[in-house]
């Protein structure tokens, strides 16, 4: 199984600039109380770094193959991620969703034109629906996380935070089914190997944590928590790949600080965050003793990966 090369993403990064964007980086040291600054990916088309693995796809696929259509499965953000990227390249696109998608991205995925299959709770029960409607209608998979051309994009994170905070330490990253971190991390550690790489996902979705315990991927029985677009049941076999050969270190966060960090970047850092964007904010603020982000001294980037976030659902998070 080849991982991603370094050329691979600096070509990504080319392919991709005229639909995703370069988001700043946001220094919010003297409110952490820490040398941390946040890479705003909420700011991207679609409120989500997704757009960035989802536009470099769908540029990869061969024309004739891309105008029939594309299809994928998606608990949010990498739905809109595929719909606005194909509605720029006038592509028809499917997004497969949770029937527990918080009602926010479902009008995100339907505002760039993609049409909406809604299909169990779980990522198996999507990926199932989204091939079998893929090989009914003639459709291309444009998988959510486990694919080069998606780890690619994503990667292109990894470049921009080298290039904004180049005497960056520390870079810690949301892990769902793994693309985003294994991008960055491909990225980042083929430029300056003495960065440490730190992943971060939910107690209860801890999927690369077992995985990396069992030494392969691993499926979990269930998962439950409240950041929605990190509870994939399992990682994928590339991804789980490069976490084993770039990442330092997965560690895990519960809810509660999750919301507590979602509310943290509301009320102080006036940031509209998803609690799975918020994870690694929870992760570097309130560390467990022996985390390698208990050390308060070195310069850290922690990635904000969405902000498709209701009013509702932030209100809740203060009861």
């Amino acid at each position: 199984m080849s991982l991603v090369t370094l050329d691979a993403i600096r070509q990504a990064a080319v392919r991709i600039a005229h639909i995703a964007r370069r988001t700043p980086v946001l220094d919010v040291s003297d409110l952490a109380g820490r040398p941390l600054l946040l890479k705003l990916e909420p700011q991207q088309p679609g409120g989500a770094f997704k757009i960035r693995g989802a536009a470099n796809m769908l540029l990869r696929l061969p024309e004739d193959v891309r105008k029939r259509g594309v299809i994928t499965y998606s608990s949010g953000n990498h739905g809109q991620g595929v719909a606005l990227a194909a509605s720029r390249l006038g592509v028809p696109a499917v997004i497969v969703m949770p029937t527990t998608v918080p009602a926010v991205k479902v009008a995100g995925v339907r505002r760039w034109g993609g049409e909406v299959i809604l299909e169990g709770t779980t990522s198996d029960d999507r990926k199932r629906r989204a091939e079998a409607e893929a090989a009914a209608r003639g459709l291309t998979m444009v998988p959510p996380f486990d694919h080069e051309w998606i780890i690619e994009g994503q990667g292109t994170a990894g470049l921009e935070i080298l290039e904004q905070v180049p005497d960056v330490a520390t870079v810690v990253v949301p892990v769902g089914g793994g693309g985003l971190v294994s991008g960055i991390g491909a990225a980042i550690r083929q430029s300056k190997a003495d960065v440490t790489l730190v992943g971060v996902e939910p107690t209860g979705a801890a999927k690369m944590t077992a995985s990396l315990a069992a030494g392969q991927p691993t499926t979990l029985a269930s998962v439950s928590t409240i950041a929605d677009g990190l509870m994939p049941v399992r990682p994928g076999d590339l991804t789980f790949a490069h976490v084993r050969a770039f990442i330092d270190r997965v560690v895990t966060v519960d809810d509660a600080a999750i919301a507590r960090a979602a509310l943290w970047l509301f009320h102080e850092a006036k940031l509209v965050v998803e609690p799975s964007g918020a994870a690694t904010v929870a992760a570097v603020l309130w560390p467990s003793p022996d985390s390698p982000l208990a050390d308060t001294t070195r310069k850290t980037v922690a990635i904000l990966s969405g902000g498709n976030v209701s009013p509702e659902t932030l209100a809740a998070l203060e009861k």
